[in-house]
């Protein structure tokens, strides 16, 4: 992440400020019917069997029951279309909320999107949320031509057109997944509530799916962001395992140290321990969780406090005294010729010196200026080369290639350098110059070495201190470990998994063949 850093800006939308309106936040939560209950008790049966290997992975598999636990979190007809609907399920929570905004909002239009990524429509006549809502919806009163899906949009410019009538008013309610209505959706224009139906497993996701509607152009001030969780299911757990994942993510896209190690976050499976909590609603559970998160938060201070005091170390043991070093030498440099200086005064109405070139003396300031110019032409090396003397100073000339003029050393004990241009006489009066600064140079550089020393010894005093959470850290570490052992979470999975493709609902859509490498 410090290479990262060297080449990449990293911008959070908390640094930019853009224009976007408030963001308020209901979590719906609904009771789970009698069927729902026994079912997750089910899958915590289901999932002792896969892990004892009672079942080839092909028949039962952490994956299965982990899709079977999402769809029944959603409704119980998506296990089984026979089951009834059960008018407390969060589905139909969601279709009050949505009508009720549909209601409110008629005078401004104002549109909403349905986030679902289970249960999209198939058009076989199978049972699916999206058509059971919107004909929930229609039957209330709402207009069947306002409420559209995502998924009747299969090209690019239908799905413009689409986009349009929402923009418009015309599509009040637009249903879809987020892989379908995630990124390149511009709809924000009257959008007044976006609901989340069910939780997807990236934190990337549930950001695409707020940004659709928490972004610049809206005309409401505020917005709606509604999430619905079925109780003692395995919904409220999804919403806590991706803030989990954003939380390492939010680590190290930031400016502060980020953490050592992040773990998966693209993993798609609950574990077995993950579907027993569930199941059993253990308290400690809850616990081990929200240890998890205090841990990781302290462990994340304590390495940005090692960071700093390895650096102070550093800066202590090498920094430090090799910079009190360098400004002793250059003191020492600096006192030698400002003595040397005082030593050889310009004398006369010009205010100059006898300078010696190759050899010769002048005692004119206009020849001794004609002849530097001369001598500069006869020596267009880069290397330093001496030329001769001036107020005891041995002069040396080099041409500097990089900025393409001549430069002039001014060696006592230190070196000094002065830039050499076309003007005879200006060259003189810039090696006076030069040499007119060294009392100043001489006690900036004591100001700096005494600041310097100050530094090293406010560093010493820094080291000493311990990090300031240490004992809470190793508390809640080691209660952490107790319960990791208790709730038999210490060993991971062995990895039993089946060779069938994921089982998510929504297949990646097909890029136009016209641009297929």
């Amino acid at each position: 992440m410090q290479m990262f850093r060297e080449v990449a800006d990293i911008q959070t939308a908390d640094m930019l400020k853009l224009p976007v309106p408030k963001v308020n936040y209901h979590n719906i939560k609904t009771k789970p019917s009698e069927i729902q209950t026994e079912m997750v008790a089910s899958l915590a049966k289901r999932a002792e069997k896969v892990r004892a290997r009672l079942v080839e992975p092909n028949i039962d598999n952490m994956l299965k029951i982990t899709n079977d636990g999402r769809k029944l979190a959603l409704d119980q007809r998506m296990i089984d279309p026979m089951l009834p609907d059960d008018p407390d399920s969060k589905v139909n929570a969601c279709v009050d909320n949505v009508y009720r905004i549909w209601e409110e909002h008629a005078d401004t239009k104002a549109t909403q999107l349905v986030f679902c990524d289970l249960s999209t429509p198939k058009n076989d006549g199978t049972f699916n949320v999206y058509d059971d809502m919107r004909e929930k919806l229609i039957a209330r009163g709402i207009p069947a031509e306002q409420v559209r899906f995502i998924h009747e949009a299969t090209t690019d410019a239908q799905k413009k057109e689409l986009f349009g009538k929402v923009r418009s008013g015309e599509v009040r309610v637009l249903f879809g997944s987020t892989p379908k209505m995630g990124a390149g959706t511009n709809v924000q224009d009257r959008l007044i509530a976006i609901h989340n139906l069910d939780c997807p497993w990236r934190p990337s996701d549930l950001e695409q799916r707020q940004g659709r509607i928490e972004r610049q152009g809206n005309m409401f001030p505020e917005v709606e962001v509604y999430r619905y969780v079925t109780e003692q299911t395995f919904d409220a757990y999804l919403y806590q395992l991706v803030e989990n994942k954003q939380k390492f993510i939010s680590q190290i896209m930031t400016s502060k140290s980020p953490v050592r190690s992040a773990e998966d976050v693209d993993e798609v499976a609950l574990s077995f321990a993950e579907v027993k909590m569930l199941a059993t609603g253990d308290a400690r559970f809850k616990e081990k969780m929200d240890l998890d998160i205090q841990v990781s938060k302290l462990r994340v201070l304590k390495q940005s406090y090692l960071s700093e005091h390895y650096d102070l170390e550093d800066r202590v043991l090498k920094y430090y005294p090799q910079t009190i070093k360098e400004y002793e030498e250059r003191i020492a440099g600096y006192e030698n010729d400002v003595a040397l200086a005082e030593q050889h005064k310009p004398q006369g109405e010009d205010k100059f010196c006898p300078m010696t070139l190759t050899g010769v003396t002048y005692t004119e300031k206009a020849d001794a200026g004609e002849m530097l110019l001369a001598i500069c032409k006869d020596y267009p090396m880069s290397a330093p080369t001496e030329i001769g003397s001036y107020r005891g100073f041995r002069m040396e000339i080099y041409y500097d290639i990089i900025n393409a003029h001549y430069c002039m050393n001014l060696c006592g004990k230190a070196k000094h350098k002065v830039d050499l241009g076309a003007d005879a006489l200006g060259n003189l009066t810039r090696i006076e110059n030069e040499l007119s600064k060294l009392p100043a140079r001489l006690e900036a550089a004591k100001t700096k070495k005494a600041e310097t020393i100050v530094q090293l010894e406010t560093a010493k005093e820094e080291i000493k201190k311990p990090f300031a959470f240490e004992d809470e850290l190793k508390e809640k570490t080691e209660r952490l470990n107790a319960l990791n052992i208790e709730l038999n979470l210490n060993e991971k999975d062995t990895s039993v998994m089946d060779t069938e493709p994921e089982q998510t609902e929504e297949q990646p859509e097909r890029k136009c063949a016209s641009r297929e490498r």
